[in-house]
């Protein structure tokens, strides 16, 4: 049985007139307040659901009933998009 040809690719070199952006070297880091805020915040969120939880329902706010899921909730997703712009 005839042995089958070897196909020799050519080795890929980038285009001499395409260069990465230099935009990720020139960003700032990130404001101290930003991973602090962010912590802060997964702890309020936690916080207020376990307040909420433990008093059977009666804390942090009464009247608002499931709400207070949205936010012990909406605070740790707020950290969360502040996370995303930490650098």
């Amino acid at each position: 049985m005839p042995k089958s040809q070897v196909r020799k690719k050519k080795v890929y070199t980038p285009p001499t007139d395409v260069r990465p952006t230099t935009a990720a070297s020139s960003r700032k880091p990130s404001p101290v307040w930003l991973p602090i805020t962010a912590v802060a915040l997964i702890v309020v969120g936690i916080g207020w659901l376990v307040l909420y939880y433990l008093s059977e329902q009666e804390y942090p706010v009464m009247a608002w009933g499931y709400w207070n899921l949205a936010v012990g909730f909406g605070a740790m997703v707020a950290s969360l998009g502040l996370l995303s712009r930490w650098r």
